[in-house]
């Protein structure tokens, strides 16, 4: 049989040559400057204390950014895909622009609408909650940007969905709370975590929305991008690719987890699926 595309050696050895230049020989290169270091100075520059806040702000808002969005990413989800109002294509248009706004751009959008005198921050600072120039200001930038990656894994899976599943549950007797739990969220959870990883992923390197809303204060609000850039603009090379190298590998470590953690749900819903059968 004639393929349109070339056969499997061709097709595998452009892959390997291709992700080998895009990723595997950068990454080789900074495991190679990082090598520069002995381990006591390594772990002198990756556990300095303000390489810690660095990783504590950095991991910790990414991690409840891709919580928030999780959680909201797949209410608008649901939304867009079951219900049909005006503006619909209007909103679904609008979860796309993270994609097409420029990061900076972003950045100082939301911190010209949170400061103390934006239209938002107005009304939130006479309540205690100050938005721009602290950590929330990184949680708020980074649930802008990364939403886009939840709702656009989801969608795909819910359009799947049968009405008819939900309808055959409510008519057996189960609550709404039943339906969702055991009938609707075992089929979404895969595409969930996966729209969960990528958000997450996402959030991790970012640097040109959150640096303008941060307040980038040492210890407060620095993420790590900020300190390899800084250490970037001070000639320190070897410091900023330590950083690198630690976020990288704590990046790797997270995501395998996840990974996990997918292959587990994965294989739960295929054997319940043969038990069902």
């Amino acid at each position: 049989m004639k393929r349109v595309l070339p056969g499997f050696g061709l097709s595998l050895g452009v892959t390997l040559v291709y992700l080998s230049l895009l990723i595997l020989l950068p990454l080789s290169g900074l495991a190679f400057k990082s090598s520069s270091l002995d381990l006591s100075q390594f772990w002198a520059v990756a556990s300095g204390e303000r390489a810690l806040a660095s990783y504590r702000v950095t991991f910790g808002a990414s991690l409840l950014t891709a919580l928030i969005n999780a959680v909201f990413g797949l209410v608008v989800a649901w939304v867009l895909v079951r219900y049909s109002f005006p503006g619909k294509r209007l909103v679904d248009s609008l979860v796309d622009l993270p994609f097409a706004l420029p990061t900076a751009v972003a950045g100082i959008t939301l911190a010209t609408l949170y400061a103390g005198n934006g239209w938002v921050g107005r009304h939130l600072e006479p309540l205690g909650i100050k938005v721009a120039f602290t950590p929330l200001g990184i949680v708020v930038a980074l649930t802008f940007i990364s939403l886009p990656f939840v709702v656009r894994t989801l969608q795909p899976v819910i359009e799947d969905i049968e009405p008819e599943i939900e309808e055959a549950a409510a008519s057996l007797g189960a609550s709404r709370w039943q339906t969702f739990s055991r009938v609707l969220l075992p089929g979404i959870f895969p595409a969930l975590l996966t729209g969960f990883t990528l958000a997450f992923s996402r959030a991790i390197g970012e640097y040109g929305s959150v640096i303008f809303i941060a307040g980038n204060m040492p210890l407060i609000s620095e993420i790590t991008p900020l300190l390899i850039i800084s250490k970037l603009e001070q000639y320190d090379v070897v410091g900023a690719t330590a950083l690198a190298s630690v976020m990288l590998v704590i990046s790797f470590l997270m995501l395998l987890g996840v990974n996990a953690l997918q292959w587990w749900s994965a294989n739960r819903s295929h054997g319940r699926k043969r038990v069902s059968r």
